[in-house]
């Protein structure tokens, strides 16, 4: 079960709630829609609130990672809100591959555009490939929107 996520008229978060719940909120004009992805409502007159506490999980994966939020109720962990983030790496990887024919095919055309280097090798300490890196800033990205 999707919730949508819910803040007050200070922008401070709230429990998220059902979404029958968010739809009599804006029926009866008491919130408005804030962010459509995730999709967040703000309340128009309510300010703080109690809020229990909620963990992100992380589920990685080569080609999709599984992110959920779970509250802590004191009957037990129940899921608030889940997604699956599908990831770029397999489409980097072969715009990567195809900029790198190009690049040969010039050399070996003796054109003076593209000359070969060998002194550009050496990589910064924390290196990671573009797929990785593209994965774990989507991941970081996910887990900064979700926790505002």
């Amino acid at each position: 079960m999707q919730r949508v996520f819910v803040l007050d008229n200070q922008k401070q978060p709230l429990m998220p709630c059902h979404p029958a719940r968010a739809r009599q909120l804006l029926d009866r004009g008491k919130a408005a829609v804030f962010r459509r992805v995730p999709f967040t409502l703000i309340l128009k007159e309510r300010t703080g609130g109690d809020v229990q506490p909620v963990e992100a999980r992380v589920d990685p994966g080569s080609r999709t990672t599984g992110l959920a939020l779970v509250a802590r109720y004191p009957r037990g962990d129940q899921v608030v809100w889940a997604a699956n983030l599908s990831h770029r790496g397999q489409t980097i990887k072969r715009n990567l591959d195809s900029r790198r024919a190009i690049r040969r095919g010039r050399r070996g055309r003796k054109t003076r555009y593209r000359a070969p280097r060998f002194l550009n090798r050496t990589r910064p300490a924390g290196w990671l490939p573009p797929s990785l890196q593209s994965r774990v800033d989507n991941v970081q990205a996910w887990a900064r929107r979700l926790q505002r």
